[in-house]
């Protein structure tokens, strides 16, 4: 049987639970490790992170935050 790396996109959840991605971050490493989590690219979450907070006003700027503060 070969091994699965449930760490790269496409796979399902970690179940190691959610981490921040430093290492393939830009920032704090927020999206990547959202994109890691969830199996998709961090390209997208980033995408969605500048959509939200450019039509939300700058809310998902203090939830970027908040997410890079907690986690870990």
């Amino acid at each position: 049987m070969s091994q699965i790396d449930h760490n790269t996109a496409g796979g399902p959840p970690s179940n190691a639970g959610f981490h921040l991605d430093k290492y393939n971050g830009k920032l704090m490493g927020v999206c990547s490790g959202i994109g890691n989590y969830f199996g998709i690219d961090p390209l997208i979450v980033r995408l969605g992170f500048v959509l939200g907070t450019l039509v939300g006003f700058g809310s998902f700027i203090l939830i970027y935050l908040a997410i890079g503060l907690i986690a870990d």
